[in-house]
């Protein structure tokens, strides 16, 4: 299996490819470079008390190392939601093998047995687990139970083709478009342009269902008046919000 399937309570099923073993260990190599600059760094002004006292700089250092060996990875994938600097520019990401959002304990635990994958050395046991495991997965993902998956760079849509033929209603309120553009987050607009694109994707019952989550969600940030709203269909109602916040306005 080269990809992570995830259905929802909803029906809505979600699929994401893998992340390959070599890709994951081109973004260790770059995460491993960051973290040799990051010690180097602190250990030039660490080095600074071994005029005073070597052993206790040498001891330091060796502490230092491993904080920021194990800290690295931990804020990183915290800060970033499953990303650290290698990821990033592989364009790779941990989540939740259910599908569920990322716990800190769980990046704790990945990133403290990230020690035992590396033994003996280059990551030999890590690497080993992830070409026997079908989904890829070294012996911190086993124990943390999360997956690394690959976000692939998705051209932004044509929003004429999701609209083709259809008036905004919402469009003839500007005021309360702009008002609708700062409360919708870029996280909620991207969820809700998603939802358009695979639309055809879903079951139609979770299809509905889902439509009026969004749209409810939607309404309840800005309301708009009832001619505006009224005998609008849910689907259509989030194409109107995504038409308002993807597209230049009076374009």
């Amino acid at each position: 299996m080269n990809e992570l399937r995830i259905r929802t309570p909803e029906g809505v099923l979600f699929s994401f490819p893998l992340a390959s073993p070599i890709a994951r260990f081109l973004a260790w190599t770059v995460d491993a470079g960051v973290i040799i600059v990051l010690s180097l760094a602190v250990s030039t002004c660490v080095n600074v008390l071994g005029a005073v006292n070597a052993d206790f700089a040498r001891a330091l250092n060796i502490l230092l190392y491993f904080a920021i060996s194990i800290g690295y990875g931990i804020v990183t994938e915290w800060y970033w939601r499953g990303q650290t600097v290698g990821k990033r520019m592989l364009r790779l990401r941990v989540v939740d093998e259910q599908g569920l959002r990322l716990s800190f304990s769980q990046i704790v635990i990945r990133n403290l047995l990230r020690a035992v994958d590396l033994l003996p050395g280059l990551y030999l046991f890590g690497g080993v687990a992830c070409l026997l495991s079908p989904r890829a997965q070294r012996l911190g993902d086993f124990a943390a139970n999360t997956v690394v998956v690959r976000m692939p760079n998705i051209p932004e849509p044509d929003l004429d083709q999701l609209a083709s033929g259809k008036f905004n209603s919402l469009r003839q309120y500007p005021h309360l478009e702009a008002r609708l553009r700062q409360r919708i987050s870029p996280g909620e607009a991207r969820v809700l342009l998603n939802a358009l694109i695979r639309r055809d994707d879903f079951e139609a019952a979770a299809r509905v269902e889902l439509f009026a989550e969004l749209a409810e969600h939607c309404r309840a940030q800005v309301h708009f008046p009832p001619e505006a709203t009224d005998a609008i269909a849910d689907e259509q109602y989030v194409r109107n919000v995504v038409d308002i916040l993807f597209r230049k306005q009076g374009a």
